[in-house]
Formats: structure tokens, C-alpha cells, sequence
């Protein structure tokens, strides 16, 4: 029987693991870099060892230092959580040479699928059905459009879609660099690239006594960069002869590498209907909350018992209704999706729905790891109530720190294709990014009011305000580039507005605002934080940022300045760019590295490169300067 566990890993999949060991009566040990000495999976484990150091590379990277912790801690068990070393099957031999538990599949099994390559060639001899590699030195026009991917690791890094053959070179070379720098293995391969495919994904679970079990589909096909960020069970609209090829492919995979314990094999289903191996997952999948909720089930707590060799029930238990999870990241994806940092001060949402977290309130977003915030997800009897309710939930949420995708999310589960469960497809945001991150169309100008109004109530000294003339008073709110400056009186006898005819005060306080607007009253609860303000309510929310009366002179830059977006580090400078070279617009400058993503700088106009202080390898804060363009 495990009695403590040591969690390989940080955030919300430590926390998930430590709720399940806690609900079962097991220890818990939690690891953790220097940046998260005070994370929230820390302070609720049992023990906690640290990592010193802050890079991935130094910390949860390090299996020597992760055996060594375990030991020293007393857990007799490690479980790997997803990323970083949960599909080393180096690690894993390690974990088992120390005479640890490992709550995963055998190392053998992981080693078979760590090449994505090699995996392909395996299932094919298994009988599961692929797409053919394709020669990167044979490549014809005929064949376009192109997928270069990794041989190793996940994510959507060393990815790149080649539709112009002349550009295949330098796509093949990108993802090498970037795939030896985030895995350590710069091996890439070919294959033809899907449009308008599906990615659907079968959970399979096996234990050592020869039962293997399929439980259901996932369809996963909403990402951004390769990257998912909404995932359903069981995936939509699939005829019921796909859905039975994909769970007896599922299975094949799983017994031909006499697989253990929890993993995920993911396909791609082309628009014909034709479902093709992708790659096999061996650890628990970040989406796996899906699966739990439509099959009643703890994941991590079959993990623990087939880890412990107790036999799996023969008999599947039985679906019912449907789950739909979205993925709240820091992030901007109006900019290329830049990672955001700061603070989170607020992080809740409305009751009915399920919160897998890696924050809590206080909790700093930093630059070292990825962005994600949390998973929400909802259950309900059909696919269009689960997506209502998320919807909703998202909606109502209060979420208060750094910029994050909540927005989109609400507007993609609401979008007609995907309510209707039609437009599902890896190409979802390629058709409707720009739609679905336009600012919102009125409305902003109301919640400036209420952040306004809230702000004088909290700087009056009394709550009140003097009933004698006076001019109005001016604030100016910014959102998504655009400035809004309330001019507004408040008397005892009431609110006088200018530019606001149809809005009356009803009530007032330092974080809440009851205004009536058009005849509809409307409840407006206001944080703020510094120059940020929050304004939430049930029908959605707005945050600001609140401009100094007299903005400051030495925060203009040259123009053309290319700022670092976010703290990095610089990876890549172009082949042969140099300070007095003409750029076009739109050119590929440099490339920073943060948050496990690779962010491409361009040239803002044609011009000329008159500066680049940038250097490989230099670590630059948010803000930096990178290069100068001149037009």
C-alpha cells in the first residue's frame, strides 16, 4: 500500500494529485523551485523540498534531485503530474531503482512512444491507422500543405505548417532549434498537414492483469499554436463506426506496448472521417477532468491502485451527460497571445461548476513557467447545457490581475459553430480569431462610470460630497487602446453626468455601484489594485486602467522602439542581421523565449534597422529595448 506520495511536478496537476491522496489517506510531498517556495501546491502538502534555482532545467527537470527528494522526504511513491519529466522513462527507471513506486506506465512503455517517429512506425505494425511520413528531401508541391513536428515532447513546440515549398528549409531548421531547446532533442519529421481535421482523443486506462479500458472520446480540436484551450467529452457528432475504430485503435496501442496505468491516445480525424495516429500520451492529460465528470471517476485514484497492482473492475462504468473544460491562461490573445505576469488578486467562480487551479488569491504569475491560471469545467445532462453553463460561469467570474483569455473563451463557447458543435476543427481561431478578440462594441463607457463613481465614494472622507456648485469631476479610464474620460457631478440629491442622459445613481458605495440605465437597473462591483480597476458584473466585465491626470513625459520611447512584451530570455537573433540593414515590414527580427513559449519580434514597418542592443542568450525585463526600425 502507498502511503506518501512525492509529486514530480507544481501547480494545478500537484494540487489535483494531493486532493485525491488527501481524500484516500495518503502523505504528500511537494517539490518546488525557488520561485515557488510559497505556491499553493506547497503550502498544502505535508512536506515540501526545495529545488534551488529558478529555470525548469534546474529544478523539475533535475531527476537526480527529484529521486534524492523523494527519498529524503520518506514517500515510498512518485507521481510525474503531466510535462516536464512525466514521459521520461529515464526518470521512471530511476524512481523504480531507488525502490520507489512509480504511478505511471513501465519505462519500456514510455520509451516506445517518447519518438514520436518511432511511435508512428510501431502503431503501424500494430494496425492502427496513420498518415505517411512524408521525405522532407522528396517533398513535391502536390503534397502541400506540410506539418513539421517534433520527435519528442508536446505542446505545439517545433511546429511549423509549410504551405510554400521554398520555405520548408527554414521551417525544418526553426523547429529543430526550437525543439533542442525545449526538449533537448532536436529531431524532427514530416507529415501531411490536415486542414479542417478534428483532434480527437481516447483515454485508455490498463493495469497488469490484462484489462485495457477505453473510456470514451475527447474532442480537443479549439487550440491556439498547436496548444488546446477547450476540450469536451465525449467529442461530438462522431458516427457511431468512427467512434468504435477509434476505441479499438485506442486499445491496439495500449496492448502493444503492454501499457499500465493512465494515458491518452490522440488521433487526428480528417474531414472524410478518417481518423489518423498522432501520438500516444503516457501520463494523465491535462484535460482528464472531462472524462472524470461524464464518467464518475477519479483518475488519480485508479493511477494509485494500479500503481499498487489491484486489478481494474471488468465491467466499464457507464457515461452519462456532458463535459465541456476551458482553459483560463495569462495571456492576451488580441497580441499574439503574450503571456502576461503580475499578481492575481481575485480568482473565483460561481458555484455548479467544477475549479482546477494553480493559483489562488495573492499568488504571482511569474515568467519561469507556463501560463495557465486554471481548468473550469462544467457538467450537464446535454452538450448544449454544459456549454451554457461554462459559458456562464466564465462570464460571471471574478477573475482580477493579469490580462487573460476569459473573453475568448466565453465568445468561442458561444459562437454559433461552436454551440452547434459544427465548426469543430484545428482551424477554429484561423477563421475567427480577429472576430473574436474585437473589442467589445458599446458598453465600455457605463462600466468607466460605475469605476468612476466607485473611486470618488472612496477617496470622499465621508462617503458624501458637498452640495454646493461646483465643475464637474474628470477621470479617464483606457481599455483595448481606447480612452474614456467621465465628467460627472455628485450631490446630495443625486448623480448629474455629462454625456449620460439615460443613467441615474440608485445606490453607491466604495466597491459597488447600482446604476439605472435606460430604465434597467444594473449592479456594478468594483476592485482596484494600483492603476487597474476591475468591473464585474453578472452580464460580463471590464478592467481599465486608470490614467494619471498628468501623464509622465520620460515614458515616451523612440519611435519605431521594439520593447520587449513580457521577460525572456533572447533565443535567436536572424541569420545575419545586423544594425543599418534594411527590413520589410513584417520581417523576423528576433525571437524571446518565455513561459514555455517562443514569441517571434518583427519589424513594425519597412526600414531601416538603425539599433540592436538584443544579444542571444540575454535575459531582458518587460520593456526592454530589442531594436529600433526607422522608417
Amino acid at each position: 500500500m502507498i502511503r506518501s506520495v512525492l509529486v514530480a511536478n507544481r501547480g494545478e496537476i500537484a494540487r489535483r494529485v494531493f486532493r485525491t491522496c488527501r481524500e484516500l489517506g495518503i502523505a504528500t510531498v511537494a517539490v518546488h523551485s525557488d520561485p515557488d517556495a510559497d505556491a499553493p501546491h506547497v503550502r498544502e502538502a505535508d512536506t515540501a523540498v526545495r529545488l534551488p534555482g529558478d529555470a525548469p532545467a534546474d529544478t523539475y527537470l533535475r531527476g537526480d534531485l527529484l529521486v534524492r527528494a523523494a527519498v529524503a522526504a520518506g514517500a515510498d511513491a512518485v507521481h510525474p503530474g503531466y510535462g516536464f519529466l512525466s514521459e521520461s522513462a529515464e526518470f521512471a527507471a530511476a524512481v523504480a531503482d531507488a525502490g520507489l513506486c512509480w504511478i505511471g506506465p513501465p519505462p519500456a512503455a514510455i520509451a516506445a512512444m517518447a519518438s514520436k517517429a518511432r511511435a508512428k512506425e510501431l502503431m503501424a505494425a500494430a494496425g492502427v491507422p496513420l498518415l505517411a511520413p512524408v521525405d522532407p528531401s522528396a517533398a513535391t508541391a502536390a503534397e502541400l500543405p506540410l506539418l513539421v513536428k517534433a520527435a519528442a515532447g508536446g505542446g505545439g513546440r517545433g511546429m511549423r505548417i509549410v504551405r510554400e515549398l521554398d520555405s520548408l528549409d527554414g521551417e525544418l531548421a526553426s523547429a529543430r532549434a526550437e525543439a533542442a531547446a525545449a526538449f533537448g532533442d532536436g529531431e524532427v519529421f514530416v507529415e501531411p498537414y490536415v486542414e479542417g481535421g478534428r483532434h480527437v482523443e481516447v483515454q485508455v486506462l490498463a493495469d497488469a492483469h490484462g484489462t485495457v479500458w477505453t473510456l470514451g472520446t475527447r474532442d480537443c480540436s479549439v487550440q491556439r499554436r498547436h496548444q488546446k484551450v477547450i476540450e469536451e467529452a465525449p467529442a461530438p457528432g462522431l458516427p457511431d463506426a468512427l467512434r468504435d475504430t477509434l476505441h479499438r485503435s485506442a486499445a491496439q496501442a495500449a496492448r502493444a506496448i503492454d501499457y499500465r496505468g493512465a494515458g491518452t491516445v490522440e488521433f487526428l480525424v480528417s474531414a472524410d472521417g478518417r481518423a489518423h495516429f498522432l501520438e500516444m500520451n503516457t501520463r494523465l492529460q491535462v484535460e482528464h477532468p472531462v472524462t472524470e465528470e461524464i464518467y464518475r471517476i477519479d483518475l488519480v485514484a485508479l493511477q494509485l491502485g494500479i500503481a499498487e497492482g489491484r486489478p481494474l473492475p471488468v465491467e466499464l462504468p457507464t457515461p452519462r451527460g456532458h463535459a465541456v473544460e476551458a482553459r483560463l491562461y495569462a495571456e492576451d490573445p488580441a497580441a499574439g497571445w503574450q503571456p502576461q505576469t503580475g499578481t492575481v488578486h481575485r480568482l473565483a467562480l460561481p458555484d455548479g461548476v467544477r475549479l482546477d487551479s494553480g493559483v489562488t488569491d495573492g499568488d504571482t504569475v511569474t515568467v519561469h513557467y507556463d501560463p495557465m491560471l486554471a481548468k473550469v469545467i462544467a457538467w450537464a445532462p446535454t452538450r448544449q447545457e454544459a456549454v451554457r453553463k461554462l459559458a456562464g460561469a466564465l462570464e460571471r467570474a471574478r477573475i482580477h490581475g493579469p490580462v487573460t483569455n476569459r473573453d475568448l473563451l466565453v465568445r468561442t463557447l458561444r459562437h454559433p459553430e461552436f454551440a452547434a458543435g459544427t465548426g469543430l476543427d484545428t482551424g477554429f481561431y484561423d477563421r475567427h480569431l480577429t472576430a473574436l478578440t474585437a473589442p467589445e462594441p458599446a458598453g465600455d463607457a457605463v462600466y468607466a462610470l460605475a469605476a468612476a463613481l466607485a473611486d470618488a465614494h472612496g477617496r470622499s472622507r465621508f462617503g458624501g460630497f458637498r452640495n454646493v456648485p461646483s465643475g464637474p469631476q474628470i477621470k479617464t479610464y483606457a481599455r483595448a487602446g481606447e480612452e474614456y474620460p467621465v465628467r460627472y457631478r455628485l450631490r446630495r440629491d443625486g448623480l448629474a453626468a455629462e454625456d449620460f442622459p439615460g443613467v441615474r445613481l440608485r445606490s453607491l458605495g466604495p466597491d459597488a455601484v447600482v446604476l439605472e440605465v435606460d430604465g434597467l437597473r444594473r449592479r456594478f462591483t468594483v476592485a482596484r489594485y494600483g492603476d487597474r480597476v476591475h468591473v464585474d458584473t453578472p452580464a460580463g466585465s471590464r478592467t481599465f486602467t486608470a490614467l494619471p491626470r498628468f501623464p509622465d513625459p520620460t515614458a515616451r520611447t523612440e519611435p519605431g522602439s521594439l520593447l520587449a512584451p513580457m521577460p525572456g530570455t533572447v533565443v535567436r537573433i536572424a541569420d545575419g542581421l545586423a544594425e543599418g540593414d534594411r527590413v520589410a515590414a513584417g520581417q523576423p527580427l528576433l525571437w524571446l523565449e518565455a513561459m514555455k513559449m517562443e514569441h517571434r519580434i518583427t519589424a513594425p514597418a519597412a526600414g531601416t534597422l538603425t539599433s540592436l542592443p538584443a544579444r542571444t542568450g540575454q535575459r531582458v525585463e518587460v520593456g526592454a529595448l530589442l531594436a529600433v526600425v526607422t522608417d
